[in-house]
C-alpha cells in the first residue's frame, strides 16, 4: 500500500497549528504532518527558509491568509519540492502602503501593551457577521492569538507588510491545486481568490464557501475537510 505523502500546513497570522485542529483527524491517519514554523522570523523569506529545512524532500503544501503568502513564496523558491498546493482565504497580491497602514496601527497598538485591543479588533473581521456571536468560536481564535503572543505577531505583521508579489508565480504553478475562500471573508475577499485560480489556470479546483468569512478551516470544517481530503486524493 502506499504511503500517503507527507503535508505541511502553514497557520496564518496569530494562529497555531489549531486553525486545522478540525482537519487533523480525516487528514493525519498514516501520514506525516508537519505544521511550519510561522512565529520566529521577520520576513517571508525567513519563514520559506526554515519551512524547506524542516520539511521531507516532496511534500503537498496547504497555507491560509499569511500561509498562502508564505505557500506562494514557497512555490517561488523550491517550487519542484511541493506534490500539490492548496490555497485558502488568501491573496497573490503584494502589499501596499493602504493595506499596511492598519498593520502598522495593530503593530503600535501590539508595542504599548495593548495586544489585547489588537485581538478584538481582528476578531471584527476575521469571520462572517454571522459568526460574530459565536462565542466558542471567538475563544478559539483569542486562544491562538494568546499563544502566539505580542512579539510574534509583531514578526508577523512585518513579515507580511515586506512579502513579494506573488502574482508572476501563479502561472509556473503546475501541481494541482486548490483556492478556497469564505463567500464572505473581508480580509482576502473572493475577488482575490478568483484571481489566483485565473493566474494558475490549468488543474486548479475553486470553491467558494457560502457564509464563510477568513478563518474557513474554523468556520467551515463540514465543507473545508473533504474538500482537503479530496485535493490529497
Amino acid at each position: 500500500m502506499k504511503t500517503p505523502e507527507a503535508l505541511v500546513l502553514i497557520p496564518g497570522l496569530n494562529c497555531t497549528p489549531a486553525l486545522y485542529a478540525p482537519q487533523w483527524p480525516a487528514l493525519a491517519p498514516g501520514r506525516q504532518i508537519l505544521v511550519a514554523e510561522t512565529t520566529a522570523d521577520d520576513t517571508i523569506a525567513a519563514i520559506v527558509e526554515r519551512l524547506l529545512a524542516a520539511a521531507p524532500e516532496r511534500f503537498a503544501l496547504c497555507g491560509l491568509s499569511m500561509g498562502g503568502y508564505i505557500a506562494l513564496d514557497v512555490m517561488r523558491r523550491a517550487p519542484e519540492r511541493v506534490t500539490r498546493l492548496a490555497l485558502l482565504d488568501t491573496t497573490a497580491k503584494p502589499p501596499t502602503p493602504e493595506t499596511n497602514a492598519p498593520r502598522e496601527q495593530m503593530i503600535a497598538l501590539a508595542e504599548k501593551g495593548a495586544f489585547d485591543n489588537v485581538v478584538t479588533l481582528l476578531w471584527q473581521k476575521l469571520v462572517a457577521p454571522d459568526r460574530l456571536a459565536d462565542e466558542a468560536l471567538r475563544l478559539e481564535v483569542r486562544a491562538m492569538a494568546e499563544a502566539v503572543g505580542a512579539s510574534c505577531f509583531i514578526r508577523q505583521q512585518r513579515a507580511i507588510m515586506g512579502r513579494p508579489d506573488a502574482r508572476p508565480v501563479l502561472a509556473t504553478i503546475s501541481v494541482p491545486t486548490l483556492v478556497v475562500v469564505g463567500a464572505e471573508d473581508a480580509i482576502t475577499p473572493p475577488d482575490e481568490a478568483r484571481e489566483i485560480a485565473a493566474g494558475i489556470g490549468a488543474k486548479v479546483r475553486y470553491l467558494e464557501v457560502p457564509g464563510c468569512g477568513h478563518l474557513s478551516t474554523l468556520e467551515a470544517p463540514q465543507i473545508v475537510t473533504p474538500v482537503l481530503l479530496d485535493w490529497l486524493g
